[in-house]
C-alpha cells in the first residue's frame, strides 16, 4: 500500500510539473515580439570647412547605464525616466550611434577620412562623444537628442574643439513607430551637424 501511495503521489507531482512547464511555455509565446529600429544614417552629402584634417576615429559615445542598452527612454511628465513598451534598437544606443555617426561622415564625403577603432589604422583626430539625453519627452511632446563632442589631437593630445549639440523633432504620439521616427530625425540633425563641426574639406556649407 505504501509504495503504491508513493507511486501515485509521483505520477501527480510529475503531471503537475508538466503543467506548469505547459503555462510556462505558453505564457512566453503570447508575449508581444519588440519591434526593432536601426535608427538610419542620412545620406546626405556636405562640404564644409575642414576644421579637422586627416584621419578622424571616432569612438563608441559614454552614457550613463540608463542609455547603455536597446531600450527606448521615455520622460514622463514627473521627471520620472521609463522604457517605451514595445519597440528597441537594433543594438546598444552608444554602439548604434558610433555606427550611425560612421556612416554620416562617409555619406557627407568623408569616406576615406573617418574609421573606428579597430580599423588598424594611425588617426590624426580621436572623436569622443557623450550621449547626453536621448529620449522622448512626453509633456513636450519631443524627441530630444543631446550628444556633447571632443576632437582630441592623437600628436598632441590636446582638445583641438569641442561642442554641445542638440536637436528636438516634435512627435504627434508618444508611442513605438512615431517615437522612433522623431528619434531618428533629431539623431541624423545632431549627426549632420557633428559632421559639419568636423569639415570634409570641400569648402563653405
Amino acid at each position: 500500500m505504501s509504495g503504491t501511495r508513493h507511486e501515485g503521489r509521483g505520477r501527480i507531482l510529475a503531471a503537475a510539473l508538466a503543467l506548469g512547464s505547459v503555462a510556462l511555455l505558453g505564457g512566453c509565446a503570447s508575449a508581444p515580439a519588440l519591434v526593432t529600429y536601426g535608427l538610419a544614417a542620412p545620406a546626405e552629402r556636405i562640404s564644409a570647412p575642414m576644421r579637422l584634417p586627416g584621419l578622424v576615429l571616432v569612438v563608441e559615445p559614454s552614457a550613463i547605464e540608463l542609455y547603455s542598452t536597446e531600450r527606448v527612454v521615455v520622460r514622463e511628465p514627473d521627471g520620472a525616466l521609463s522604457y517605451l513598451p514595445g519597440v528597441q534598437y537594433a543594438d546598444q544606443l552608444p554602439a548604434l550611434v558610433q555606427t550611425r555617426l560612421v556612416e554620416t561622415f562617409e555619406n557627407a564625403s568623408r569616406l576615406g577620412g573617418v574609421a573606428r577603432p579597430g580599423d588598424r589604422v594611425t588617426p590624426d583626430w580621436q572623436l569622443n562623444s557623450s550621449i547626453r539625453t536621448f529620449w522622448v519627452d512626453v509633456t513636450a511632446r519631443e524627441a530630444v537628442v543631446e550628444i556633447a563632442v571632443r576632437a582630441v589631437s592623437e600628436a598632441n593630445g590636446r582638445v583641438g574643439a569641442a561642442r554641445v549639440f542638440t536637436a528636438r523633432v516634435p512627435v504627434a504620439a508618444i508611442e513605438g513607430r512615431t517615437a522612433m521616427q522623431g528619434l531618428e530625425a533629431a539623431l541624423a540633425e545632431v549627426m549632420l551637424d557633428i559632421v559639419r563641426f568636423a569639415g570634409t574639406g570641400g569648402g563653405n556649407a
